[in-house]
């Protein structure tokens, strides 16, 4: 066996050559298992022979790159096809599961959040990668690459080796570089656009297949101009960026208090015919709301700080470009824009309010950025997982949250931004005692929020001004033995006024569906803090 790859080893470039299209056909055979069939015909793009070239073409420079990547390291071509193969193949499979788990396949910014999957097991439902899976893992990576290395002879020339060494790891390396230099990045965020031509991840994924759509993604959210599409943003936005009120209110009336509680994976299955459970407070809420509704849904199942964001910013996903699946990657970029900032610059105080870790989500770097003056995070709450569960309750959460509203300076208007995690799966069994089926468990974490809820709006309604409560759902919950996909994703919502406030409360009102992205503008417009026509 050694003497026939020694033999084939004779004559390099071809060899080369031969490897690494046996690599592109592989990739090309393999990377339409990223997405099921019926997404590739939901998803059919129809589009010229010419333009079918050229996409296919643009896919080679991205396998070649990661073809000369494990060249540059071994100079051995049957090793250098073998793991190129593995890589795109590994990348086709991690989609191929995401899609399956979240209805959407992979997307650059999953690469920023690779840490935290392993950092945050429970919530990313990867207990799986225990020690079992690291040891297969390092066993086939370690080991086929030991074997490659004993076995196949190299093809290094006997003459100038340090020279051919440092060629190919230039060669492998300086293009990946080279996209962090602006004019290439830029010069690169043009090409790729007119390639993708959209931002529909599942058609992407189709036409380009996993590894390349990540990188021509990847290159556009690296080199497009951040201040023209924030520009365009303040342009398009111009009709809703009308000042606040300098004096809220009468001069001898207190200021207001707006409380915006995000509820995680909060949505009523009695929507879907469920009647075995009550939430009675949450029917409470609506009957003395202004407002409520379904709202629609940014995400199914996951991304919280996607919808978080939108009611943050009040910007369409559509808006903010590449930066709409992970926006806290560039949260400084919209610092100007969103309605915190715009709060606290006309004299509210804001407050953050997340029983998780504070690194999660990059919300630390990110909160002060988008206007919040002040954070309470999980090192706030006395919370034992051991004991408590995963998630602090939304019942030691409201008991924060009152305590934080009852000590606010009533003469000055004030913003608390609260993010629940107790509704967060997994749902399994030993999440409550005596229950195993996860819709029970879920139903039973559902009545637990409602009793909060209660609570939240009954302490809210005996502070001395006037008071908002927006409750919202941020995203149906990965619930799959109850519904995978679920029929109808939308959320819920209520814009309630409280304490001082209880004048303007609706009487009868029907239910209006609502878009994220609007829940902030209208929440202060029903509180009557806009001007024109936005009241």
């Amino acid at each position: 066996m050694t003497s026939t790859i020694a033999h084939i080893h004779d004559m390099p470039a071809r060899l080369t050559a031969c490897c690494f299209a046996i690599s592109c056909a592989v990739v090309f055979l393999t990377d339409p298992l990223a997405l099921p069939r019926t997404v590739h015909r939901q998803k059919r793009v129809e589009r010229s022979w010419f333009r079918w070239l050229v996409e296919n073409a643009a896919r080679v420079p991205i396998i070649a790159l990661i073809f000369m990547a494990f060249f540059a390291i071994s100079w051995r071509p049957i090793y250098a096809a073998q793991a190129t193969m593995s890589f795109f193949i590994i990348f086709t499979g991690i989609s191929r599961a995401k899609f399956i788990f979240i209805r959407e396949p992979l997307i650059f910014s999953d690469i920023a959040l690779v840490v935290d999957v392993f950092k945050y097991k429970t919530i990313f439902y990867a207990t799986s990668l225990n020690i079992v899976f690291w040891v297969a893992a390092f066993a086939y990576v370690f080991g086929a690459s030991a074997l490659y290395m004993y076995y196949e002879p190299h093809v290094l020339p006997q003459a100038n080796r340090p020279f051919w060494v440092a060629v190919m790891l230039l060669a492998a390396a300086l293009p990946w570089i080279a996209l962090f230099v602006k004019p290439v990045s830029r010069m690169a965020a043009r090409l790729s656009e007119r390639l993708l031509v959209t931002f529909d991840v599942r058609r992407n994924t189709i036409r380009f297949g996993t590894f390349a759509s990540v990188v021509f993604h990847f290159a556009v959210w690296l080199g497009v101009k951040r201040d023209k599409i924030v520009a365009e943003i303040r342009q398009s936005l111009q009709h809703a960026l009308h000042e606040l009120h300098e004096l809220i209110g009468l001069e001898d009336e207190a200021a207001p208090l707006i409380v915006i509680w995000q509820s995680e994976s909060f949505l009523d299955l009695r929507n879907y015919g469920e009647k075995d459970f009550h939430l009675p407070n949450v029917d409470r809420m609506r009957r003395h709301a202004v407002q409520w509704g379904r709202m629609t849904s940014v995400f199914e199942g996951g991304y919280t700080l996607r919808t978080e964001f939108s009611v943050l910013s009040g910007l369409e996903p559509e808006s903010v470009h590449t930066d709409a699946s992970y926006p806290y990657l560039r949260a400084a970029h919209y610092t100007d824009v969103v309605w915190p900032t715009k709060l606290k610059k006309a004299g509210w105080r804001t407050h953050f309010i997340h029983p998780y870790d504070r690194t999660f989500f990059l919300r630390h770097k990110a909160m002060p950025l988008l206007g919040f003056e002040k954070m309470t995070m999980l090192d706030a709450f006395e919370h034992d997982a051991q004991l408590d569960g995963p998630y602090v309750s939304d019942m030691a959460l409201t008991k924060k949250v009152v305590r934080i509203a009852q000590g606010a300076d009533v003469s000055t208007p004030g913003l608390l931004f609260v993010a629940s995690m107790a509704n967060h799966g997994p749902w399994e069994p030993g999440r409550v005692p005596g229950l195993k089926d996860p819709v029970a468990i879920y139903k039973h974490l559902l009545v637990e929020t409602d009793k909060a809820l209660g609570r939240l709006f009954s302490e809210l309604d005996k502070l001395d001004r006037p008071v908002w409560l927006a409750f919202y759902g941020d995203h149906a919950p990965l619930l799959k033995s109850f519904a995978d996909p679920f029929p109808d994703p939308r959320t819920d919502y209520a814009i309630v006024p409280l304490a001082q406030a209880r004048l303007k409360r609706g009487r009868g009102v029907e239910p209006v569906e609502e878009a994220p992205w609007n829940l902030f503008r209208v929440t202060l417009s029903k509180a009557g803090l806009l001007r024109g026509d936005l009241q």
